[in-house]
């Protein structure tokens, strides 16, 4: 299976609150993406694996990305090292994505400028043929580079590169943060507080993306940043 667009991400929840709706909206304009999450989220306050798997599941299947795997590396404990970047360059060179979406370059929460380092670094050597991986059938893979890796932006602002117009998908978008009951605001649950739980952190998020779709003429926006500088070959484009 080749994919447009694949988008890694440290946590399963990270690509709902980062760039669900620019996945959505590609997806609506006949693009293929998928998402591959690196950890279970195993040392969050709430939920448990088992629970962020089934949310993560039910999320996907909202955006109706054509595959959702999860690389089960060790939460808060994964490395930017050899091991853990072959498994990258495997699903690099299984997906064949022509874009990849990381985690932001720096952030609150150390994995997630962790995880944008050892997906960006994968990314480039997935390209190198000396590097050899094999499939699940033990058939050697061919070498495959994204032609651009993009990062998305999570608690910390960073001035974006570029933002995506995601207004039609907003609602949607908030589908797939809701999907994840064990993590954000619901008044049932009796589980300790934390960081993104309260109502308030709902209110953040779509205080962002009025933020930056504010800075491009429109009600919502996601932002990025890209490993290098944006080229176009028609000004009409950028209309």
């Amino acid at each position: 299976m080749k994919l447009d667009i694949l988008a890694f991400a440290s946590h399963p929840d990270d690509v709902e609150l980062g760039c669900a709706g620019t996945l959505i909206a590609h997806i609506a304009a006949g693009k293929s993406a998928g998402i591959i999450d690196l950890t279970e989220g195993e040392l969050g306050t709430r939920g448990t694996p088992e629970v962020r798997m089934a949310e993560a599941a039910a999320a996907a299947k909202i955006m109706g990305v054509a595959v959702r795997d999860n690389l089960k590396m060790a939460d808060g404990f994964f490395k930017n090292d050899r091991e853990h970047q072959l498994q990258i360059v495997q699903k690099i060179r299984r997906y064949r994505p022509e874009l990849v979406i990381a985690n932001a370059l720096h952030d609150r929460h150390p994995d997630h400028g962790r995880g944008s380092e050892l997906v960006t670094e994968a990314c480039f050597k997935a390209g190198l043929r000396m590097i050899r991986t094999t499939d699940a059938q033990g058939n050697e893979q061919e070498a495959w580079r994204p032609k651009v890796v993009y990062h998305f932006i999570q608690d910390r602002m960073i001035t974006p590169d570029l933002i995506v117009d995601v207004t039609p998908f907003w609602e949607k978008k908030m589908e797939t943060i809701r999907a994840f009951k064990s993590q954000f605001y619901n008044p049932d649950d009796t589980s300790p507080n934390t960081y993104i739980s309260s109502p308030e952190f709902l209110n953040f998020v779509e205080s962002r993306a009025q933020e930056l779709g504010h800075a491009i003429g429109v009600k919502y926006g996601e932002g990025f940043t890209a490993d290098r500088r944006i080229g176009i070959r028609n000004l009409f484009d950028l209309i």
